[in-house]
């Protein structure tokens, strides 16, 4: 007997979905979430295109006579104070961003969810070291803890990767604390250990992959502070070296001339903000779709 379209449409709307699309399901729903999943993939074509198309020769050539020039059809954000080129500059200037915004986040990530882990699964002193280390870290103001280790280690990508991870360890020894607690009750970490799983294997096989969704949810929140923490110290003068194309740096190039060509800051910042805003957007709705309380 065949269904009536009515009933067809309904066993549709109520077929139980695979968790890839009831994950999608409840992130379209919000959105902000799309807009700013969207953005950031923009930014990583950006970033891809910059690596194949832009050359580092192209970012530096200085022009004297086009000097802060505004934006035109050739140079669709302006020249700067020494004439390159804002467009080609800004777009160059991603990779750096987003390497240190992913590079960190990924550091910060392996670190904190290791160390949170150990701290939450088998507590002791292990955990009051943990997280006393933690607590100090915290303390010290972000800009200044990234300023101190980049001026140790000297100026570079990778010195940059690692002071902005640092100061974004805290935030994950947290929060993977906090989901071990909750889940090292539970039966199937009891039945682990009754069959003698060491603590390690038990922890990364059972424990942490069943409380990464709050982990998930805070790597996206916290790119878009890494990215403005590595802006922040290139525009103070600790970031990439000039005449390296960096966000942060072309901001603080054209502070000094904001009344004569504001688009020599305008425009770095802009992509700054698009950015951070996009992954504040992006994991708001990842915390909507992950959380089962807002799923009802």
């Amino acid at each position: 007997m065949k269904k009536s379209t009515n009933e067809v449409l309904i066993s549709k709307k109520y077929a139980k979905r695979g968790p890839i699309a009831e994950f999608w399901h409840h992130m379209k729903r919000n959105k902000g979430a799309v807009v700013g999943m969207f953005i950031i993939a923009l930014f990583i074509l950006i970033m891809l295109y910059s690596f194949f198309f832009i050359s580092f020769e192209q970012v530096t050539r200085m022009n004297a006579l086009n000097s802060m020039a505004p934006p035109s059809r050739n140079h669709p954000f302006g020249t700067d104070d020494m004439g390159r080129d804002i467009f080609l500059r800004a777009l160059y200037g991603s990779r750096y961003s987003l390497a240190v915004g992913f590079g960190a986040i990924a550091f910060s990530l392996i670190a904190g969810t290791f160390l949170g882990s150990i701290a939450g699964y088998i507590g002791g002193y292990p955990e009051e070291i943990i997280m006393r280390v933690t607590d100090i870290i915290s303390s010290i103001p972000t800009l200044l803890l990234g300023m101190v280790i980049v001026t140790v280690l000297g100026q570079n990508l990778r010195n940059l990767i690692f002071a902005i991870g640092v100061t974004t360890v805290p935030p994950f020894v947290r929060i993977s604390r906090a989901s071990v607690l909750t889940v090292k009750g539970n039966e199937f970490v009891e039945s682990a250990q009754a069959i003698g799983m060491s603590k390690i294997r038990i922890i990364f096989t059972q424990v942490v992959p069943n409380g990464l969704s709050p982990i998930i949810v805070i790597t996206t929140s916290i790119i878009g502070t890494a990215i403005l923490q590595a802006a922040s110290l290139s525009f103070l003068g600790f970031g990439i070296p000039v005449p390296t194309p960096e966000w942060g740096s072309m901001v603080s190039s054209g502070r000094a001339y904001l009344r004569m060509a504001p688009h020599i800051a305008f425009f770095p910042g802009i992509f700054i903000m698009v950015i951070v805003l996009a992954c504040n957007l992006f994991g708001d709705g990842l915390r909507d779709a992950l959380d089962p309380k807002l799923k009802r």
